[in-house]
């Protein structure tokens, strides 16, 4: 079951009151029973992070665009924040519960950045490739998740997307690394805020770019687990 527990796309005024240039991102967050207790609430202080930083950075406030996808229970996947410039942001408050259905939430991220995409085209705003951040303690468990695993893959070898999957305590990496070209990184304990700062400070520098430049990320020291 796939829940939209918000608009499905973004009212064009917003378009015309800012018309730079947009930098989509993706959170796929599981959101199982697993993460019950601190690693939610470490979660959900990463997320207020993601959104005062993003929101003090100038640049990136006007040209960043955020969208959140909760992954849980035996097979729904939540839109929890629907696309919306950075500047308006407000970080949704993350439960725990259920199992992982992460198949279907990636599915869903491919089909909400085409979707947007088409929107930015036909409003004449110029877009950088977007990116999808993964973030799972576990694996996924739905049915079919293979098959979706693959059209990740597909739309990052067709430079449709930037897929990177990040791994928490208790991860299965390998299957993790299905969903991506690149290998996944594994998140050292609870450092969900230092993660969601790299993120902010990363799609900053993006978004600053110039058009075509090399996708950037900047060191990942602070909250990866080598």
């Amino acid at each position: 079951m796939v829940e939209i527990s918000s608009k499905d796309t973004i009212p064009y005024v917003e378009f015309a009151d800012n018309a730079n240039e947009r930098t989509p991102c993706v959170l796929v967050l599981d959101c199982s029973g697993s993460m019950r207790g601190e690693p939610i609430k470490q979660l959900n202080a990463g997320l207020q992070a993601l959104e005062r930083e993003l929101k003090d950075d100038i640049d990136a406030s006007s040209r960043v665009q955020i969208l959140i996808i909760k992954a849980c229970g035996k097979d729904e996947v939540v839109v929890s924040a629907d696309w919306v410039d950075a500047m308006n942001f407000t970080a949704p408050v993350m439960e725990a519960g259920g199992l992982t259905p992460l198949g279907k939430a990636m599915e869903l991220a491919l089909k909400k950045i085409e979707a947007q995409k088409t929107l930015y085209d036909s409003c004449g705003v110029t877009s950088k490739r977007p990116w999808i951040f993964l973030i799972s303690d576990g694996e996924p468990t739905d049915y079919g998740w293979e098959q979706a695993a693959e059209k990740c893959r597909l739309a990052q070898q067709s430079k449709k997307v930037i897929i990177h999957a990040v791994g928490t305590q208790g991860a299965n990496l390998e299957k993790l690394a299905k969903f991506s070209l690149m290998s996944p990184k594994r998140l050292t304990g609870l450092k969900f805020t230092e993660f969601f700062l790299w993120l902010s400070r990363s799609v900053s520098c993006v978004s600053k770019a110039a058009p075509h430049a090399d996708d950037l990320l900047r060191d990942i020291n602070d909250w990866n687990e080598e």
